[in-house]
Protein backbone atom coordinates (compact mmCIF):
# COMPACT_ATOMS: atom_id res chain seq x y z
CA UNK A 1 0.00 0.00 0.00
CA UNK A 2 1.33 3.42 -0.96
CA UNK A 3 3.02 5.29 1.90
CA UNK A 4 2.44 8.99 2.40
CA UNK A 5 5.41 11.34 2.00
CA UNK A 6 6.64 13.32 4.97
CA UNK A 7 5.16 16.82 4.95
CA UNK A 8 7.99 19.30 5.64
CA UNK A 9 7.64 22.43 7.75
CA UNK A 10 7.04 25.53 5.70
CA UNK A 11 10.61 26.79 6.15
CA UNK A 12 11.90 23.57 4.51
CA UNK A 13 9.36 23.52 1.68
CA UNK A 14 10.50 23.41 -1.96
CA UNK A 15 10.71 26.92 -3.43
CA UNK A 16 8.31 26.16 -6.26
CA UNK A 17 5.55 25.23 -3.80
CA UNK A 18 4.89 28.97 -3.64
CA UNK A 19 4.14 29.38 -7.33
CA UNK A 20 0.72 29.51 -8.92
CA UNK A 21 -2.21 28.92 -6.58
CA UNK A 22 -2.39 27.32 -3.14
CA UNK A 23 -4.94 25.37 -1.15
CA UNK A 24 -4.89 25.79 2.62
CA UNK A 25 -6.27 22.88 4.65
CA UNK A 26 -6.82 22.52 8.37
CA UNK A 27 -4.16 20.26 9.86
CA UNK A 28 -5.87 17.78 12.16
CA UNK A 29 -4.26 16.72 15.43
CA UNK A 30 -4.87 13.02 14.80
CA UNK A 31 -3.07 9.83 13.86
CA UNK A 32 -2.16 8.95 10.28
CA UNK A 33 -4.49 6.34 8.75
CA UNK A 34 -4.56 5.00 5.21
CA UNK A 35 -6.83 2.43 3.63
CA UNK A 36 -7.44 0.56 0.40
CA UNK A 37 -10.46 -1.40 -0.80
CA UNK A 38 -9.43 -4.89 -1.92
CA UNK A 39 -11.06 -6.81 -4.76
CA UNK A 40 -12.50 -9.15 -2.13
CA UNK A 41 -14.51 -6.26 -0.69
CA UNK A 42 -12.42 -6.12 2.48
CA UNK A 43 -10.81 -2.84 3.48
CA UNK A 44 -7.14 -2.95 4.43
CA UNK A 45 -5.75 -0.33 6.79
CA UNK A 46 -2.34 0.98 7.73
CA UNK A 47 -0.70 3.76 9.67
CA UNK A 48 2.21 5.77 8.33
CA UNK A 49 4.59 2.78 8.02
CA UNK A 50 2.68 -0.42 8.90
CA UNK A 51 -0.12 -2.29 7.16
CA UNK A 52 -2.54 -4.15 9.43
CA UNK A 53 -4.39 -7.40 9.00
CA UNK A 54 -6.62 -7.99 12.03
CA UNK A 55 -4.20 -6.41 14.50
CA UNK A 56 -5.42 -2.81 14.35
CA UNK A 57 -4.26 -0.98 17.52
CA UNK A 58 -7.08 -0.12 19.92
CA UNK A 59 -6.88 3.68 19.53
CA UNK A 60 -7.52 3.31 15.78
CA UNK A 61 -10.48 0.95 16.05
CA UNK A 62 -13.12 3.70 16.19
CA UNK A 63 -11.82 5.08 12.88
CA UNK A 64 -11.55 1.64 11.27
CA UNK A 65 -15.14 0.85 12.21
CA UNK A 66 -16.28 4.24 10.89
CA UNK A 67 -14.65 3.68 7.50
CA UNK A 68 -15.90 0.10 7.21
CA UNK A 69 -19.48 1.12 8.03
CA UNK A 70 -19.54 4.36 6.03
CA UNK A 71 -17.49 3.64 2.89
CA UNK A 72 -19.69 3.36 -0.21
CA UNK A 73 -17.98 0.42 -1.87
CA UNK A 74 -20.30 0.39 -4.85
CA UNK A 75 -19.66 4.06 -5.60
CA UNK A 76 -15.91 3.44 -5.45
CA UNK A 77 -16.13 0.40 -7.74
CA UNK A 78 -18.18 2.42 -10.23
CA UNK A 79 -15.66 5.28 -10.19
CA UNK A 80 -12.45 3.36 -10.99
CA UNK A 81 -11.40 0.41 -13.13
CA UNK A 82 -9.41 -1.23 -10.32
CA UNK A 83 -10.19 -0.39 -6.69
CA UNK A 84 -6.74 -1.57 -5.62
CA UNK A 85 -5.17 1.25 -7.65
CA UNK A 86 -6.44 3.80 -5.14
CA UNK A 87 -5.16 4.51 -1.63
CA UNK A 88 -6.93 6.95 0.68
CA UNK A 89 -5.12 8.95 3.36
CA UNK A 90 -6.50 10.77 6.36
CA UNK A 91 -6.47 11.34 10.09
CA UNK A 92 -7.94 9.03 12.70
CA UNK A 93 -9.30 11.58 15.12
CA UNK A 94 -8.37 10.21 18.49
CA UNK A 95 -6.85 12.36 21.20
CA UNK A 96 -3.28 13.54 20.76
CA UNK A 97 -3.02 17.02 22.29
CA UNK A 98 -6.28 18.75 21.27
CA UNK A 99 -9.61 17.83 22.86
CA UNK A 100 -11.93 18.12 19.88
CA UNK A 101 -15.72 17.99 20.21
CA UNK A 102 -15.77 14.21 19.93
CA UNK A 103 -19.50 13.92 19.28
CA UNK A 104 -19.13 16.23 16.29
CA UNK A 105 -15.82 15.48 14.63
CA UNK A 106 -15.91 12.34 12.43
CA UNK A 107 -13.70 9.42 13.43
CA UNK A 108 -11.87 9.77 10.10
CA UNK A 109 -11.15 12.85 8.00
CA UNK A 110 -9.56 12.35 4.60
CA UNK A 111 -6.85 14.59 3.21
CA UNK A 112 -5.35 12.90 0.14
CA UNK A 113 -5.88 10.24 -2.52
CA UNK A 114 -3.23 8.31 -4.45
CA UNK A 115 -3.90 6.94 -7.93
CA UNK A 116 -1.51 4.16 -8.97
CA UNK A 117 -2.87 4.40 -12.52
CA UNK A 118 -1.86 8.06 -12.76
CA UNK A 119 1.18 7.51 -10.50
CA UNK A 120 0.24 10.69 -8.68
CA UNK A 121 -1.77 12.15 -5.84
CA UNK A 122 -5.04 13.65 -6.96
CA UNK A 123 -5.13 17.47 -7.02
CA UNK A 124 -6.61 19.15 -3.94
CA UNK A 125 -9.69 20.39 -5.79
CA UNK A 126 -10.59 16.74 -6.56
CA UNK A 127 -9.87 15.23 -3.14
CA UNK A 128 -12.88 16.74 -1.37
CA UNK A 129 -15.25 15.50 -4.11
CA UNK A 130 -13.69 12.03 -4.08
CA UNK A 131 -14.19 11.53 -0.35
CA UNK A 132 -17.71 12.94 -0.56
CA UNK A 133 -18.48 10.53 -3.39
CA UNK A 134 -17.59 7.50 -1.27
CA UNK A 135 -19.47 8.69 1.81
CA UNK A 136 -16.58 10.04 3.90
CA UNK A 137 -15.71 13.54 5.06
CA UNK A 138 -12.49 15.32 4.25
CA UNK A 139 -10.51 17.88 6.21
CA UNK A 140 -11.74 21.44 6.34
CA UNK A 141 -10.61 23.59 3.39
CA UNK A 142 -9.63 27.00 4.74
CA UNK A 143 -8.84 28.67 1.42
CA UNK A 144 -9.06 27.59 -2.22
CA UNK A 145 -6.91 28.85 -5.07
CA UNK A 146 -5.09 31.51 -3.06
CA UNK A 147 -2.45 33.20 -5.17
CA UNK A 148 0.92 32.07 -3.89
CA UNK A 149 2.45 35.52 -4.20
CA UNK A 150 -0.18 36.80 -1.75
CA UNK A 151 0.65 34.19 0.90
CA UNK A 152 3.30 35.08 3.48
CA UNK A 153 3.92 32.25 5.99
CA UNK A 154 5.67 34.65 8.38
CA UNK A 155 2.61 36.87 8.80
CA UNK A 156 -0.11 34.24 8.37
CA UNK A 157 -2.31 33.58 11.42
CA UNK A 158 -3.52 30.00 11.83
CA UNK A 159 -7.34 30.22 11.99
CA UNK A 160 -9.84 28.61 14.33
CA UNK A 161 -10.52 24.89 14.00
CA UNK A 162 -13.78 23.65 12.53
CA UNK A 163 -13.99 21.00 15.27
CA UNK A 164 -13.61 22.73 18.64
CA UNK A 165 -13.52 26.20 20.13
CA UNK A 166 -9.86 26.92 19.60
CA UNK A 167 -7.15 27.30 16.98
CA UNK A 168 -6.38 24.63 14.43
CA UNK A 169 -3.25 22.60 15.08
CA UNK A 170 -1.92 24.16 11.93
CA UNK A 171 -2.38 24.51 8.19
CA UNK A 172 -1.30 22.22 5.35
CA UNK A 173 -0.33 24.19 2.26
CA UNK A 174 -0.79 22.39 -1.08
CA UNK A 175 -0.53 23.10 -4.76
CA UNK A 176 -1.87 21.13 -7.71
CA UNK A 177 1.55 19.64 -8.49
CA UNK A 178 1.48 17.49 -5.36
CA UNK A 179 3.81 19.64 -3.28
CA UNK A 180 2.90 20.40 0.30
CA UNK A 181 4.17 21.89 3.56
CA UNK A 182 2.81 22.47 7.05
CA UNK A 183 2.61 25.57 9.18
CA UNK A 184 1.88 24.81 12.84
CA UNK A 185 0.12 27.04 15.33
CA UNK A 186 2.67 28.21 17.96
CA UNK A 187 0.75 26.42 20.73
CA UNK A 188 1.00 23.09 18.89
CA UNK A 189 4.76 23.07 19.28
CA UNK A 190 4.50 23.49 23.07
CA UNK A 191 1.89 20.81 23.79
CA UNK A 192 2.53 18.79 26.94
CA UNK A 193 2.44 15.03 27.31
CA UNK A 194 -0.66 13.78 29.14
CA UNK A 195 -0.25 13.15 32.83
CA UNK A 196 -0.67 9.55 34.03
CA UNK A 197 -3.89 8.68 35.81
CA UNK A 198 -3.64 7.91 39.50
CA UNK A 199 -6.75 5.81 40.08
CA UNK A 200 -7.85 2.20 40.29
CA UNK A 201 -9.36 0.34 37.34
CA UNK A 202 -12.76 0.53 39.05
CA UNK A 203 -12.49 4.29 39.53
CA UNK A 204 -11.36 4.84 35.94
CA UNK A 205 -14.19 2.73 34.55
CA UNK A 206 -16.71 4.72 36.59
CA UNK A 207 -15.13 7.96 35.33
CA UNK A 208 -15.27 7.03 31.65
CA UNK A 209 -18.02 4.41 31.22
CA UNK A 210 -20.72 6.78 32.41
CA UNK A 211 -24.46 6.25 32.05
CA UNK A 212 -24.57 9.18 29.63
CA UNK A 213 -21.95 7.55 27.40
CA UNK A 214 -23.65 4.16 27.54
CA UNK A 215 -27.06 5.67 26.76
CA UNK A 216 -25.65 7.75 23.92
CA UNK A 217 -24.03 4.73 22.26
CA UNK A 218 -27.05 2.49 22.85
CA UNK A 219 -29.29 5.11 21.21
CA UNK A 220 -26.88 5.35 18.28
CA UNK A 221 -27.08 1.58 17.75
CA UNK A 222 -30.88 1.76 17.80
CA UNK A 223 -30.84 4.61 15.28
CA UNK A 224 -28.76 2.36 13.00
CA UNK A 225 -31.26 -0.47 13.41
CA UNK A 226 -28.77 -2.60 15.33
CA UNK A 227 -29.56 -4.67 18.42
CA UNK A 228 -28.21 -3.30 21.69
CA UNK A 229 -26.49 -6.52 22.71
CA UNK A 230 -23.68 -6.72 25.26
CA UNK A 231 -20.76 -7.43 22.91
CA UNK A 232 -21.85 -4.77 20.42
CA UNK A 233 -22.33 -2.08 23.03
CA UNK A 234 -19.22 -3.04 25.01
CA UNK A 235 -17.01 -2.80 21.91
CA UNK A 236 -18.34 0.65 21.09
CA UNK A 237 -18.01 1.90 24.64
CA UNK A 238 -14.35 0.84 24.75
CA UNK A 239 -13.68 2.41 21.35
CA UNK A 240 -15.34 5.64 22.42
CA UNK A 241 -13.36 5.82 25.66
CA UNK A 242 -10.03 5.01 24.04
CA UNK A 243 -10.64 7.58 21.33
CA UNK A 244 -10.67 10.28 24.00
CA UNK A 245 -8.36 8.92 26.69
CA UNK A 246 -6.00 6.28 25.29
CA UNK A 247 -2.87 8.34 25.92
CA UNK A 248 -3.69 8.73 29.61
CA UNK A 249 -4.97 5.18 30.08
CA UNK A 250 -1.96 3.62 28.33
CA UNK A 251 0.54 5.92 30.03
CA UNK A 252 3.24 3.61 31.37
CA UNK A 253 2.12 0.68 29.22
CA UNK A 254 0.70 -1.50 32.02
CA UNK A 255 -1.23 -4.20 30.17
CA UNK A 256 -2.52 -5.85 33.35
CA UNK A 257 -4.15 -2.60 34.49
CA UNK A 258 -5.79 -2.19 31.08
CA UNK A 259 -7.19 -5.72 31.33
CA UNK A 260 -8.71 -4.81 34.70
CA UNK A 261 -10.10 -1.60 33.22
CA UNK A 262 -11.74 -3.50 30.35
CA UNK A 263 -13.26 -5.94 32.82
CA UNK A 264 -14.72 -3.10 34.90
CA UNK A 265 -16.14 -1.44 31.78
CA UNK A 266 -17.72 -4.77 30.87
CA UNK A 267 -19.34 -5.00 34.31
CA UNK A 268 -20.77 -1.49 33.99
CA UNK A 269 -22.07 -2.30 30.51
CA UNK A 270 -23.87 -5.41 31.79
CA UNK A 271 -25.34 -3.44 34.69
CA UNK A 272 -26.57 -0.75 32.29
CA UNK A 273 -28.24 -3.30 30.01
CA UNK A 274 -29.92 -5.02 32.96
CA UNK A 275 -31.27 -1.70 34.24
CA UNK A 276 -32.39 -0.73 30.74
CA UNK A 277 -34.30 -3.98 30.38
CA UNK A 278 -35.85 -3.58 33.82
CA UNK A 279 -34.14 -6.70 35.14
CA UNK A 280 -33.28 -7.05 38.85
Amino acid sequence: MKEYPIVPPVDAAPDDLFEGHLWLLEKIDGAHLRFQLRESGLVQFGDRTRVYDDDVPEPYQHAVRHVRETLDREALRNAVDDVEDVVFFGAATHYQTIAYEWDRIPSFLGFDVWSADAEAFRPPDAVDAIFDGIGLESVNVLERERRARDFDPDSYTVPQSAWYDGPAEGVVIRNKRGQRAKLLHPDAEDADEPSPVDASAEELAARYATRDRLEKLAAKLEDQGRPVAFETLYDRVLEDILREAHRRLYHGGNGAEMDEFRSEVGALTREFLRDRAGEP
